[in-house]
């Protein structure tokens, strides 16, 4: 195997350049396609809005397995152009998640599909960064029946190249504290709903991480207050504040059961409006395909402590897992980076896994 480190870093960098900022992922997409058109073919292809779906060939008997990527990025301060210094490659998403882009791209140019020991499928897609409701993986998902038979679903998150299963669930929820409005001067004539949501903060500040154990691995529970809305002027006691809390949950519960669980330690000092409920998903650490990809060089194995699409794949009956060569730490930062040595790594494990399943062919 010889990984194509110049070209793999010159199509990071392409992808880089172009901005994909959540909601603006077009040009991308765009660049992508014509990518795949011509290495691929037309009817390899299968455009969705501003989503691609790539089965170059069905081949019957073989492992079914699917590589997904989100085209966007978050919306961060970057100092400079798209550039590389050195080992490290800055610009917006290069490690969140564009390194993993460029490797589903040069796979798809550089392995020779047909003699690959099992029928590959590559999901490129938009609109991950915001509200589960709103990520286009979901449509996707519906709308290309095939993509819920497949046999493993791998999603290329930065992680270090450590391959991440499960992951924990999401719930946002306004918690919404009412008083009554008075004079700062003579308070007693109101009622502050601050301080209800003080009692609430302090609760949760009170709550130690509930860890929950799934195969050897350990999913810490958290409920963090976010954000805090509320007053009407400095001189008024408010009568309406609203605080954002997030509860990130193991796998086994749904997130109707966690946001009852909020409501209930709520209890009487205000109002709760669950707002994005996003699911866990299940570690699944008994497969065959995750063992061997366990196997292919993978730099550990352990739990996914964040949430992921693969909640999405597993809903929809598929075994995922997380596995991408970025930074972790660099997602979301201002003047992003990737370790490009990470990058060379992660080809590396994907070409070993996606050619040694010889025997997982029926």
């Amino acid at each position: 195997m010889s990984v194509p480190t110049q070209a793999l870093r010159q199509t990071l960098l392409e992808l880089v350049r172009i901005e994909s900022p959540i909601g603006e992922e077009r040009a991308l997409a765009d660049q992508v396609e014509r990518r795949l058109h011509a290495s691929l073919g037309d009817a390899a292809v299968t455009r969705f809005e501003d989503n691609l779906v790539v089965r170059p060939r069905v081949r019957e008997g073989l492992p079914r397995i699917g590589l997904a990527g989100h085209l966007d990025t978050v919306r961060t301060h970057h100092e400079g152009v798209a550039r590389i210094e050195g080992e490290r490659l800055f610009g917006a998403g290069a490690s969140d998640m564009k390194a993993g882009l460029a490797i589903m791209l040069e796979l798809t140019e550089r392995l020779d599909l047909d003699a690959l020991p099992c029928e590959l499928t590559l999901v490129f897609y938009a609109r991950e960064e915001g509200p589960y409701e709103e990520n286009m993986l979901g449509p996707v998902l519906d709308r290309f029946a095939h993509l819920r038979e497949l046999d493993l679903a791998v999603c290329l998150e930065p992680s270090d190249n450590r391959m991440q299963v499960g992951c924990m669930g999401s719930v946002h929820a306004l918690a919404h504290f009412s008083g009554r409005t008075a004079h700062s001067a003579r308070p007693w004539q109101g009622e502050n709903a601050l301080f209800k949501a003080a009692e609430f903060i302090q609760t949760l500040a009170a709550r130690e991480p509930h860890v929950v154990n799934l195969f050897g691995h350990e999913y810490r529970e958290v409920i963090t207050p976010t954000l805090i809305h509320g007053g009407r002027a400095r001189n008024i006691v408010p009568d309406e504040v609203e605080v954002n809390v997030n509860y990130r949950f193991a796998p086994g519960r749904t997130p109707l059961k966690v946001a009852e669980e909020l409501r209930e330690l709520l209890g009487d000092l205000g109002r709760l409006e669950p707002t994005d409920l996003a699911p866990a998903g299940h570690p699944h650490t008994d497969h065959p395909l995750v063992r061997r990809l366990a196997e292919c060089g993978v730099v550990a194995v352990e739990r996914k402590q964040a949430w992921t699409d693969v909640a999405r794949f597993d809903a929809a009956g598929v075994a995922a897992v997380n596995l991408g060569p970025g930074n972790g730490a660099q997602a979301h930062q201002r003047n992003e980076y990737v370790d490009l040595p990470l990058v060379d790594e992660g080809y590396g494990i994907f070409e070993r896994f996606l050619t040694g399943l010889s025997d997982f062919a029926g």
